[in-house]
């Protein structure tokens, strides 16, 4: 029997986002990380020493969101804040040799996340499905 919401794209958008994000939880719970604090690190990955502003920029999060994830990244050793050498005002974000060190496992839970999400999929239809999702993401930024 269906659901009175199964015709609504957002009802099944809101599906696969609880099951990817159950899925992502599991495992990085056995890395000791919680879902949401690998797109931090991930940044950090990236380019180390970026200000908590920018972090809240490229996350598209709120502050408090950004400050309570460096606290619990700050208390597993994974980052540090340094005050800033030519602005004592900023701090900025470093990755410690342990939150260095996490940067592989990390990846490969993605790639094997990203493996199930698509798989059965073809080429075509990942591209199609990239795109679909790009401009489902476009209208509801506006």
């Amino acid at each position: 029997m269906s659901h009175p919401l199964d015709d609504y794209i957002g009802y099944r958008i809101l599906q696969i986002h609880r099951a990817h994000r159950s899925r992502a939880e599991a495992a990085l719970n056995q890395l000791g990380l919680h879902t949401g604090q690998e797109m931090l690190l991930f940044h950090l990955w990236n380019e180390e020493g970026l200000t908590q502003s920018q972090l809240v920029d490229q996350l598209c999060v709120e502050p408090p969101t950004v400050t309570k994830t460096l606290q619990r990244l700050e208390q597993a050793g994974l980052v540090e804040r340094r005050q800033d050498a030519e602005d004592a005002r900023v701090s900025r974000v470093y990755l410690t040799p342990k939150g260095r060190a996490l940067k592989a496992q990390v990846k490969k839970i993605w790639e094997n996340l990203e493996a199930l999400t698509v798989q059965g999929l073809s080429e075509v239809e990942k591209a199609l499905m990239r795109r679909l999702l790009d401009q489902i993401n476009n209208n509801l930024a506006r």
